[in-house]
């Protein structure tokens, strides 16, 4: 049996000539290279909603008892989104949530498991079977190795161009998920260029870096004396972006006070102002970006599931880098000559060994890292490949009394995160910018880790 998935080129494919025939998205020629996932089904052997089942059609899925889920259950001890199936090279792999009641996978509580033919998974009182199907699905991979800012030749980010280039035919609202570093500002600016938006305003707001007090006039603005320090009438970001685009950095970061007056934006396309009376219609696209899974957040309350609803018209996940090293051959010489290298420097440091050095690291700050730890090879004039993030953990990984394997995994994962904070702050003499420009992450992302493992008390703003 073919894997999961395969790539299937003109000179290339696989299954029967009806299958190859088979497109799931208009407008690409048979000849085109596409991504072939190999199709799944969940049937529902126990419970409410015994007898319903799903075939996939891309290469996740989705289940909970909300409409926006692929499988949808209306048992009340369902979360709203319970669980997710991703269907990879190795197989079927089921990832929990966060939901309120666990899931179950042949009778044992997991968060992060590859499923086989035949599994059952529980969630609240129904039980799903999945098997495999003799079906695959095709989903498009974009002809070029470069989308706007952006630049990959791995499957993972052609075809994510490829929904890039969907999403910029369309004045949908659009929600981009991803780890921090990954790229997601560089792909709604990609998206807002090739647009028919392309010559109006691209506004951005990150939503992570200001108070609720002040982001509701970023977002909206606010009239002349509608609070202490409003001296004179300013336009907001949804005003400034006017026939253009809003990009909502960090969407995951809004505080729940300020949600509700975002879903009326998106619902009613009207704004207004802090101390105003009236609304005043806007013609904005939305695109927000997180770096947290929105889906666990409504499920602990943490988020509107309403907004979450109307952000994710179209979703598109960045793959972290870690996923996708191919990419490094082509990322680092476009990464030196943006630092400013001339041709022939670029031509004797990137030689096969450095870069295959390179791919052997795994880059938790994703691309964000990996151009700044080129400039500081180009600043000092070293081919320094690795830069393994572990030399800033202060505490080894030591072994654990035993215990379930999430339960260790996530100890494990605390310690690391509370060493590898306290190492970065430490190496930077406690200086927030510089230890986040160490480690390939934003300001922001950095002032959450110090906060979240208690080192408030070495950290410093400024220089």
């Amino acid at each position: 049996m073919a894997s999961p998935l395969e790539r299937d080129t003109a000179s290339g494919q696989v299954g029967d000539g009806d299958s190859r025939r088979r497109r799931t998205t208009a407008g690409l020629d048979d000849d085109r290279p596409r991504l072939r996932v190999q199709s799944i089904v969940l049937e529902v052997c126990l419970g409410p909603d015994r007898g319903k089942r799903y075939a996939s059609s891309d290469d996740r899925v989705s289940i909970g008892s909300h409409e926006l889920n692929h499988l949808v259950l209306s048992d009340a001890s369902v979360s709203r989104f319970h669980c997710e199936i991703l269907i990879e090279p190795t197989g079927p792999r089921l990832r929990d949530l966060g939901s309120r009641n666990g899931t179950f996978v042949d009778g044992l509580d997991v968060r992060d498991v590859y499923l086989r033919a035949g599994s059952q998974i529980q969630l609240g009182t129904n039980v799903v079977r999945l098997s495999l199907s003799s079906n695959v699905n095709d989903i498009p991979l974009y002809e070029r190795s470069e989308f706007g800012p952006l630049i990959g030749v791995s499957l993972a980010m052609r075809s994510v161009f490829a929904l890039l280039g969907r999403a910029a035919a369309t004045d949908s609202t659009v929600l981009i998920e991803g780890e921090t570093g990954t790229g997601k500002e560089g792909a709604a600016v990609a998206i807002h260029e090739a647009s028919r938006r392309a010559s109006q305003p691209f506004v951005v707001v990150d939503c992570g870096a200001l108070p609720a007090s002040l982001l509701e006039s970023e977002l909206f603005g606010h009239e002349k004396g509608a609070f202490t320090g409003a001296f004179e009438r300013r336009h907001g970001a949804f005003a400034e972006a006017a026939g253009g685009t809003v990009f909502l950095d960090e969407i995951g970061e809004l505080p729940l006070e300020v949600q509700p007056a975002l879903l009326r934006v998106l619902d009613s396309r009207k704004i207004r102002r802090i101390g105003g009376n009236g609304y005043e219609p806007v013609d904005v696209r939305v695109i927000a970006a997180t770096n947290r899974d929105l889906r666990s957040a409504v499920n602990d309350g943490r988020f509107r599931a309403d907004l979450y609803y109307r952000l994710a018209v179209l979703r598109i996940r960045l793959p972290p880098l870690r996923e996708r090293l191919d990419d490094i051959d082509v990322l680092v010489p476009k990464l030196l000559l943006g630092l400013g290298l001339n041709r022939a420097s670029l031509a004797q440091l990137t030689t096969p060994a450095f870069l295959h050095e390179l791919k052997r690291n795994l880059w938790p700050g994703n691309v964000r890292q990996l151009r700044n730890h080129l400039e500081s090879c180009v600043a000092f004039d070293v081919a320094e490949p690795s830069a393994d993030s572990s030399r800033f953990s202060k505490e080894p990984l030591a072994a654990v009394e035993p215990q379930s394997y999430e339960a260790a995994r996530r100890a494990a994962l605390e310690r690391w995160e509370h060493g590898f904070t306290a190492g970065a702050l430490e190496a930077s003499g406690g200086n927030v910018e510089r230890a986040a420009k160490m480690v390939g992450i934003s300001r922001a992302a950095m002032y959450r880790l110090v906060s979240r493992h208690g080192l408030l008390g070495k950290f410093r703003s400024g220089p």
